[in-house]
């Protein structure tokens, strides 16, 4: 029988570093980087978040998540405080949205916009969008780059919930008449 310190002994070291891409240019885009975390654990994936922040960029104060992106998160009460290393850290969620972005504020109080990127995503794609998202040129949102990356990958959604879009759905719809 494993033990669950057993089991976290083993998620541990079947974990790879934090998987975060940031810009570094002045936060006035839609995103300001992306984070492809290793599961749906809340708990697990912001504390590692939290432990591993690159250090140059400033300490993480409160984290706002979108409750779709986690399992811990989706139908039941949200977490409201993460356990991690350098301490307890406060935490909130968007009540009914699926924007799949992670609102990092920081302890100088600058708030930095990450596109959440599913743990299931093909790493080709992962990179693809993380790279997309960091970039000081892109102006598109969180759930439009995820639903390109839908488009690009046959179809085929890599997600566990449908994306929502801020046009509406305008994106999805086809233009093509029936």
């Amino acid at each position: 029988m494993t033990t669950s310190s057993e089991q976290s002994s083993a998620r541990s070291t079947d974990r790879v570093p934090l998987r975060i891409r940031l810009d570094n240019g002045f936060p006035s885009r839609p995103l300001d980087g992306a984070w492809w975390p290793q599961s749906r654990d809340l708990q697990v994936e912001c504390a590692d978040l939290i432990d591993h922040f690159p250090g140059l960029v400033g300490r993480p104060a409160r984290l706002l998540f979108s409750r779709p992106d986690w399992d811990a998160a989706a139908g039941g009460p949200s977490a409201r405080t993460i356990r991690a290393a350098r301490g307890p850290v406060k935490v909130g969620s968007f009540p009914n949205d699926d924007t799949h972005l992670m609102i990092v504020v920081m302890s100088s109080r600058e708030r930095l916009r990450l596109l959440v990127i599913p743990s299931s995503m093909e790493p080709d794609i992962a990179r693809t969008l993380m790279a997309e998202a960091a970039d000081e040129r892109n102006t598109r949102s969180a759930a439009a780059l995820l639903a390109t990356a839908r488009l690009h990958s046959g179809g085929v959604s890599p997600f566990a919930t449908s994306v929502w879009e801020d046009e509406g759905g305008a994106e999805g719809r086809s233009t093509a008449s029936a």
